[in-house]
């Protein structure tokens, strides 16, 4: 039986058992709940331990490895520049639309208020919003390595991010070094997290028990919400962005486009891994006679490191989180969603639920409770799906819109 069976069971079993035991208040059932609640709160720490070392280490090693590669020149600073693009847009588009849309979810307030639970609910009270000017300045953390130990995500990434790019400029042998313990870390990092996500059916079960018994029928039908806007969302920035972005700017007929993505799509929709669907990438780039920089460099380089997708499930992931725990977001706290989906994208791991993983960091720069990613892991199988059809999609319209510099390299060289 596959992971993902084995994690549906658990959170049916758990919602199941959940709704059976609300409203109750005989001695076994809260000392049920009482038993399966720390259990979950374990499964979550395990979870948020490799958060900052994976994100953190997976940052500087590519952006070290992109901005010290001698390969990467205009090609890779343009498809840098498309996918992150890209990325942005897809996560404006999402909050806009998510926002009001998680709104007309109903949840019993009570319910989300036992839900939160009196220590989250005092610190959602006693955590203002920022303002514009203090949330620029939390993201310069005066010590690095105090933000990492208080959990302030959002100012290690971005520290990640210009400690990467700073590499570049050490000598080739040091810089080497360098680079060379941070993918060993990243590595190992993907590995703990893969072995986690095996206890996962456990995990989701101890949290969906708590969760159902606190929100009754409300919580299924919240979660089946969520499901939906995320793979409808998924599907209007593929129709509204990306395929308009590769026909007009990519200079593609509709059809040949259409035709130019389709082989990998099938393969990522089907497989749920971009790397999968790699080889039907670069079949298409050459039938399409793509110049070499973009089959040699641009495609390998968008699957592994692209994720539009995300710029999608990440945002409406932390949204439905805030609805199902009653959160206020300011603008501040949407600000703080979109930027740090933006830079966490490009750091979500290669394993099932990496997004979900991945999206830790987003729910600290909101200020939302982490527990509730475990729901959805749980529930990720078919938002998985449209979302690494997105990032294939995605791959493929960075290719098509650097096409035509790599035809114009080809002619100048020639």
């Amino acid at each position: 039986m596959s992971l993902t069976t084995r994690v549906l069971l658990g959170l049916v079993a758990g919602l199941l058992a959940g709704l059976a035991l609300a409203g109750s208040t005989a001695s076994l059932a809260v000392g049920l709940v009482a038993v399966l609640a720390p259990v979950g709160a374990i499964f979550i720490n395990l979870i948020r331990m490799t958060v900052i070392p994976l994100v953190g280490s997976m940052l500087v090693a590519s952006v070290g490895s992109l901005a010290s590669s001698g390969t990467l020149g205009r090609a890779g600073t343009r498809a840098a520049l498309v996918a992150v693009a890209l990325v942005a847009a897809a996560t404006v588009i999402t909050v806009v639309i998510a926002a009001p849309a998680l709104a007309t979810i109903h949840i019993d307030q009570n319910a989300a208020m036992a839900l939160r639970g009196p220590a989250n609910a005092a610190a959602a009270a006693s955590s203002g919003a920022p303002s514009i000017a203090q949330w620029f300045i939390d993201l310069v953390p005066q010590n690095v390595f105090k933000a990492a130990a208080d959990g302030s995500t959002l100012p290690v990434i971005l520290f990640a991010v210009v400690f990467g790019a700073a590499l570049a400029r050490v000598q080739d042998d040091r810089r080497d070094a360098v680079l060379r313990v941070a993918q060993g870390v990243a590595d190992a990092m993907q590995r703990l997290v893969a072995a986690i996500l095996q206890l996962a059916p456990i995990g989701v079960f101890a949290l969906a028990v708590p969760l159902a018994s606190k929100l009754g029928l409300s919580a299924a039908a919240a979660v089946m919400a969520y499901i939906a806007l995320v793979v409808l969302l998924t599907i209007l920035v593929g129709v509204l962005l990306l395929y308009p972005v590769g026909i007009l700017i990519g200079r593609m007929a509709p059809r040949s486009f259409v035709d130019f993505c389709a082989p990998a799509q099938a393969v990522a929709f089907a497989a749920r891994s971009s790397l999968a669907a790699l080889p039907a990438m670069l079949e298409s780039a050459e039938r399409a006679r793509m110049p070499q920089v973009v089959s040699g460099f641009i495609l390998p380089l968008a699957a592994s490191m692209s994720r539009v997708g995300a710029g999608v499930a990440m945002p409406v992931g932390v949204l439905f989180l805030a609805r199902l725990y009653d959160v206020s977001l300011s603008p501040p706290h949407l600000a703080s969603i979109a930027f740090t989906t933006i830079l966490s994208s490009f750091a979500v791991p290669g394993v099932p639920g990496g997004s979900i993983i991945a999206m830790v960091p987003v729910l600290a720069a909101a200020s939302l409770p982490i527990e509730g990613i475990g729901i959805l892991l749980a529930v990720d199988t078919i938002p998985d799906m449209f979302r690494t059809t997105a990032n294939v999609t995605g791959s493929m319209t960075v290719a098509a819109v650097l096409r035509e510099s790599g035809n114009r390299g080809r002619r100048g060289s020639g």
